[in-house]
Order: C-alpha cells, then structure tokens, then sequence
C-alpha cells in the first residue's frame, strides 16, 4: 500500500513537473520581443549631425525615405554622371531598430534627375553589386519633408523614376481668368476673319471692276 502510494505520488510530481514546464515555455513564447522597428539615417550637406527617423514615430516620413531606394534593380549602371554634376549628397542608412542593415547614396540635384548609388559594402554584410540608378522625382521634396535643407520644389512631389506628378500653380486653375483669356482669343479670331472678309470682298470687287472696263 505504502509503494503504491509512492509510486502514485511520482506520477503526479511528474504531471506536475511537465505541467509546469510547458506553461514556461508558452510563457516565454508569448513574451518572445517584437521585431524592432525600421528607422532611417541621414547625413549630407548641410546636416550638421546624423537625421534620425524611427517607424513607431514617424512612419509615414520613414516609409517614404525608404521608397527612394527599394524599387532598384540587382544590377545598376557601372558608372554615373560626373561629380561636378551631381550636386549635394545624401547618405541613407536603413535601420533595424538602432542596427545598420543597408546604405545608399542619394543625389536629389543631380543635372539631368535625381540619381541613387548602391555601394558594393552594405552594413549587414549581405552580397550586393555596386551600381547606379536613376532615382524618383520626387526624392528632392521627399528629403526635404524629412528634415533635409533643401528648396521646396514644386514640379513633382511623387513619382517613381522617370516619373511624378506636375504641380500646376495656382494661378493656372483660376476659371475667370481662363475665361477672359478665351473670349480674347475668340474675339481676336472674329476680328481675323472679318479682315480676310473685306479684303477678299475688295479683291474680288476690283478684278469685277477690271473685267468690265475691258469688256466694254
């Protein structure tokens, strides 16, 4: 009786035992930490300390520095424009949390469109080739949103490469003065014609004249 209670009893230290051991690990499971957010470095011209985005705080602004550069291709052009042509430069470096994981070089004044440049070295260590892009319209206005010193620029405010979106002024949507535009341009026409008219109507009239003088 006494080893059977024994025995009984081990049974169910062991029950308990993996019981216990099995809520650990479900707990440390549920408390595994969560990935750490995206954030973005920015230094360059006029940058007197690093520009530091986080996702959890900025995300929108994070989320369009990073769309400047995740569009290119595996291989990028060997060679760019020339240095005198390329204007001020930007170094991004993507994070993961305060980790470096990617870095690129942005040139939003570039003559001839913005480019970008991939360096061959990337902070993770990952394989890359080392290339040129042309990069988005909209990188300019997208550096100077998130806190770079740059002019406001008004053509393209997004866009991929090679493409955006015009910003028409605001003078040029105003309605009454395409309308008092229009009516001048027609009245000048009217005026055109009734000319052409008279002179037409003159010409024939004198040929008219000359006709019947020699026939007489």
């Amino acid at each position: 009786m006494v080893r059977h209670m024994r025995r009984l009893a081990a049974v169910l230290a062991g029950t308990l035992a993996v019981a216990l051991l099995s809520l650990g690990t479900a707990g440390s499971a549920s408390a595994a930490p969560k990935p750490a957010p995206a954030g973005v470095d920015i230094t360059g011209t006029g940058l007197s300390e690093p520009l530091r985005l986080h996702a959890d705080k900025e995300p929108a602004l994070v989320g369009a520095v990073i769309d400047q550069v995740n569009f290119l291709a595996r291989t990028g052009m060997p060679t760019g424009p020339k240095a005198a042509n390329l204007g001020p430069k930007y170094t991004v470096v993507v994070l993961a949390g305060e980790t470096p994981k990617q870095t690129y070089d942005l040139y939003p004044k570039a003559i001839g469109g913005p480019r970008v440049y991939r360096p061959a070295k990337q902070p993770d260590g990952r394989k890359t080739s080392a290339g040129w892009f042309l990069g988005r319209l909209s990188m300019s206005e997208t550096l100077r949103t998130a806190g770079v010193p740059l002019e406001r620029q008004f053509d393209t405010v997004s866009g991929g490469a090679g493409g955006g979106e015009r910003v028409l002024p605001e003078d040029t949507l105003d309605p009454a003065k395409d309308l008092d535009e229009a009516l001048g341009d027609l009245q000048r026409l009217l005026l055109l014609n009734v000319g052409v008219m008279l002179t037409i109507t003159v010409g024939l009239a004198g040929i008219a004249l000359l006709i019947r003088r020699r026939t007489r």
